[in-house]
């Protein structure tokens, strides 16, 4: 086969019937049933999803295991749903919220599962101390040949846990960087009114996606061999080009139109990532820049929303004044920290005048988890921590790319802590 290209596998037929050459329209006939039981943010998403799941099938042939994070910002936006949709068509699924890291260890092996985990963000979160090893796992089970090890056994010896396994993840906001980096990331959103889905129901559903799973398996299952040996031509590099080549293996191998689909899907949601890292830069820059006014306005208690803009945009060495068409404004101001919980409200001044304003204090915990003042130095151990004046000078520089236009809208927000 010639990298990046159509199979020459047509005359391969699986144990089922299904034959290489109708590779596409079994993809088609996938897709079309993901895309009636759940909203995608896209149509490059669905075909994303569509050959994740199909990629599932040829897991033994990969040298990466592509994570599927699907995250949204809020409740409601359709996440488990799709967990359910892949729960029946995935080679082998295997669905955790809370299970131990000693099981999935075990469970992983020559022929892994597909790792289906829900609530990813309580994996993640400032209290899941308790789930170190899972989460190491989630990270080295990215790359093939990257064991853990482990004192197992009544003699206590080291034991190498294989820890290759392909894995979706649905979850509240952005997972870690270190299985975002890793992910085809799926932006889920709430449906708007008039989106209609068929109900997932067991007694029709089911068989429809059993159905479409086996004839999977017996599709790929043969071509494993061979898509082991292939090279396509990626129209990406480095980690984006790991995670993704699986996906764009099987749309090879199906050829039609899925291998031109998969590679324009594959740029355009890559380039989507680098433009909501770019946001996610630009809003801690925002942070920082909040936090400079306020120090140079003596750190009062409230600024006046049209106070705080003005010193922004009057900062020739910061971007909001060429930020969207005409420079930030209030309704940006707003959108930009929405997602860290931080929102104008009515403060009564001094002078008895009411006005729409940001407290100092909505601020304070956001400025520790995003932009730490490296001024202030950790207290001893047993001494009360005095405040140190924070290093005046100029701001950070801005963020490189091209700065967005118009209303940050979306669901992007700042990466969690870990």
């Amino acid at each position: 086969m010639v990298p990046g290209g159509g199979p020459g596998t047509g005359d391969r037929a699986g144990a089922g019937g299904e034959t290489a050459d109708k590779g596409a329209a079994l993809l088609d006939d996938l897709r079309a049933a993901i895309g009636r039981y759940v909203v995608l943010p896209s149509e490059e998403a669905l075909t994303a999803v569509t050959l994740w799941v199909a990629a599932s099938h040829i897991q033994p042939a990969l040298q990466h295991a592509p994570r599927l994070a699907v995250v949204g910002p809020t409740k409601g936006c359709g996440k488990s749903r799709v967990l359910d949709v892949l729960h029946e068509t995935v080679h082998q699924p295997m669905m955790t919220v809370n299970t131990s890291p000693a099981v999935v260890f075990r469970v992983i092996g020559k022929n892994p599962p597909t790792l289906l985990v829900d609530e990813a963000d309580t994996i993640f979160g400032p209290k899941a101390g308790e789930k170190e090893d899972l989460r190491g796992l989630l990270n080295a089970g990215h790359q093939r040949n990257r064991p853990a090890w482990r004192i197992s056994g009544p003699e206590h010896k080291p034991t190498a846990f294989p820890t290759f396994a392909m894995a979706a993840l649905a979850g509240i906001g952005d997972l870690p960087d270190t299985i975002m980096d890793r992910a085809v990331v799926i932006r889920m959103q709430k449906r708007k009114p008039g989106e209609r889905i068929t109900p997932f129901r067991s007694r029709y559903s089911l068989p429809e996606l059993h159905a479409l799973r086996d004839r999977l398996t017996a599709w790929l299952t043969p071509l494993r061999s061979t898509a082991a040996g292939l090279v396509p031509q990626m129209p990406v590099e480095d980690r984006a080009a790991d995670t993704w080549e699986p996906l764009v293996i099987v749309a090879d191998l199906a050829g039609g139109h899925w291998p031109s689909r998969a590679r324009a899907a594959c740029r355009a949601m890559t380039r989507n990532e680098v433009v909501q890292d770019e946001q996610t830069t630009l809003k801690t820059r925002l942070l920082r820049d909040i936090r400079r006014v306020f120090e140079q306005e003596g750190r009062k208690e409230a600024l006046r929303s049209q106070d705080l803009l003005a010193a922004l945009v009057q900062d020739a060495e910061a971007p909001w004044a060429e930020y969207g068409t005409k420079g930030l404004n209030a309704y940006h101001l707003a959108n930009l920290l929405r997602d860290f919980g931080i929102s104008p409200a009515n403060h009564r001044f001094e002078n008895g005048r009411q006005a729409k304003a940001y407290a100092r204090n909505q601020f304070l915990d956001a400025w520790a988890r995003y932009c730490p003042d490296p001024a202030q130095p950790a207290p001893a151990a047993g001494l009360e921590a005095t405040p140190a004046r924070p290093v005046q000078g100029k701001p950070p520089t801005p963020p490189s790319g091209t700065l967005p236009v118009g209303p940050p809208g979306g669901p992007a927000g700042p990466k969690p802590t870990r």
